[in-house]
């Protein structure tokens, strides 16, 4: 497809959502599609690159910590999801609705093995107030083995005035997780409005090789777009996707971060709805990954720049031992096929170096060598069967394998997409023959290894652990996998949540025999509460 260039008069004359269908009859409009912005914010109003600095989310206190009767650590957390407000762009006050009513929510940091309790209040109106859907939440710690009943299952709401305790077990190794909205059908809403943030395992291979503590820094990436009066706008083009024309990083367009000039890691997640990234510094000097969505990788990979998909979190250094005090060094972002890019959206954010004295001099280098972690051992010859997927539109609804999760909900939740037995390795080949679309794809529960890419080797910096995986357009992906930790049933679905939402989800089943009970029932097993606890609970 060619380029488009249109202004946002003309685009917001033709009447905004309508312009899209008619000037793309309902697709995305190509790689090098841009326009000028998505906003109704007069321009004068628009917030501009690199005009604020950069803020790290505030960690979240435990409210208690304990030992449980196993002898084992436990650490109780809460959380309140509710109304907030937000100076995104400069003397404006932007509604959100946010855990702790911030965006993003507060950081949760804790070390592996140390279990954790999230209790989560569901405060937020009965009815958004301009998207106009019932505020009911349920709260996803992507990444984490958890039990169904407590993996934020899509079905398992719950509404305003209810609060649910989510019970996580912690005992996979250091990786970067993310806390997130799943509620069914609104995903992409409630996590547009604020619902996201970062949650930490720490662990002594980790802590040896890998920055720490004020070299340890989160990069929360999203983008919005704001209507006239200030608000976040939402438009997903005929449940398409939503790409918007301000960049945030933990909430701040485009910041600009004071660093020393030492190495850097870099916890990058891409909490977008829909917009992919591909970032690389200004400089052309290469980031080096060091750890993927689960955890640290065998072999550092440094690469000049690297695809970043929904929901993905690439653990990055960067060395400004190399740079001058007083110069700056942008991250940049070079985008991808079926993004809809605007004038300010291949800006991520800047860093100026400084000359400031560096007191932690430990783990200031670029190592090689990290550590493997089990699904990395697997090998193909191991895999008790192959299932092949596919992901596609049809019928107007998102699929996969010509299903969607109103067929699981009309089946009473029976209806799965696979049934491993406990322990079971399997290889399973997703395959995306749409050109128009991206799709990434999380898989709950467990780790995977991608071992190959339409028939040939994984990209460098997807060879670690993974949760998520880039399906790009007419891409198919060989992923191997074993069905531990937990038994009962998880979700598989598109991390585009305009997508997921309508309605490229489904189900598998983990060492369940079909027709058999679910002592992890994950709408029954534990469900929400009536909240009269008090303030201070």
């Amino acid at each position: 497809m060619t380029a488009r260039s249109v202004s946002r008069r003309s685009l917001f004359a033709l009447g905004g959502a309508a312009a899209i269908v008619t000037a793309g009859v309902g697709l995305p409009w190509g790689e090098d599609a841009q326009t000028k912005s998505a906003s109704k914010l007069a321009d004068k109003r628009m917030p501009r690159p690199y005009a604020q600095a950069f803020r790290r989310p505030p960690v979240l206190a435990p409210r208690t910590v304990t030992t449980g009767a196993d002898g084992a650590p436990l650490r109780t957390y809460s959380l309140t999801e509710r109304a907030g407000t937000a100076e995104i762009a400069p003397g404006i006050s932007t509604p959100v609705y946010g855990y702790n009513g911030s965006l993003p929510g507060p950081t949760v940091s804790l070390d592996a093995g140390t279990r954790s309790m999230l209790r989560v209040r569901n405060q937020l109106p009965a009815v958004h107030p301009s998207l106009g859907h019932d505020f009911h939440t349920s709260t996803h710690l992507h990444g984490s083995a958890s039990k169904p009943q407590y993996d934020g299952y899509a079905s398992d709401i719950t509404p305003p005035g209810y609060y649910k305790d989510y019970y996580y077990p912690n005992f996979q190794a250091a990786r970067t997780l993310w806390y997130h909205d799943h509620g069914v059908h609104y995903t992409a809403q409630n996590a547009y409005s604020g619902l996201a943030a970062q949650y930490h395992l720490h662990d002594e291979a980790e802590r040896a090789l890998l920055p720490q503590d004020e070299y340890d820094v989160p990069l929360t990436l999203s983008d919005v777009m704001f209507a006239a009066d200030g608000a976040l706008a939402y438009d997903d083009n005929s449940h398409s996707g939503l790409w918007g024309d301000v960049i945030l990083v933990n909430g701040v367009p485009w910041p600009v971060m004071k660093v020393k000039r030492r190495v850097y890691r870099f916890r990058v997640l891409n909490a977008s709805i829909s917009r992919s990234y591909r970032p690389q510094l200004s400089t052309g000097d290469p980031l080096t990954v060091v750890a993927t969505d689960g955890g640290l990788i065998p072999v550092a990979q440094q690469v000049l720049n690297y695809r970043h998909g929904n929901a993905e979190r690439y653990e990055i250094l960067i060395d400004f031992r190399r740079y001058k005090p007083g110069q700056r060094v942008e991250l940049r972002n070079l985008s991808n096929d079926n993004n809809r890019d605007y004038d300010h959206t291949g800006k991520i954010m800047a860093f100026d170096v400084t000359d400031e004295p560096i007191l932690d001099t430990s783990r200031n280098t670029i190592p090689t060598l990290l550590v493997s972690s089990p699904v990395m051992a697997l090998t193909a010859a191991q895999a008790k069967r192959t299932r092949k997927l596919r992901v596609e539109r049809g019928n107007g609804e998102w699929q996969i394998n010509g299903k969607t999760w109103r067929d699981v909900v009309d089946s009473g939740y029976q209806m799965v997409l696979a049934n491993p037995d406990y322990n079971d390795v399997e290889i399973w080949e997703i395959e995306n023959k749409s050109g128009g679309w991206f799709h990434p794809v999380h898989i709950h529960l467990v780790d995977f290894q991608i071992l190959s890419r339409n028939g040939k080797a994984p990209f460098a910096w997807e060879k670690g652990p993974k949760d998520v995986v880039y399906v790009g357009e007419n891409e198919a992906v060989r992923l191997i996998m074993r069905f531990e930790h937990q038994r009962g049933k998880y979700m598989i679905h598109c991390h585009n949540l305009p997508h997921e939402d309508h309605d490229m989800m489904q189900q598998f089943s983990v060492g369940l025999a079909a027709g058999a009970p679910d002592p992890d029932d994950p709408i029954n097993a534990d469900p929400c509460r009536p909240d009269a606890l008090g303030p201070d609970a």
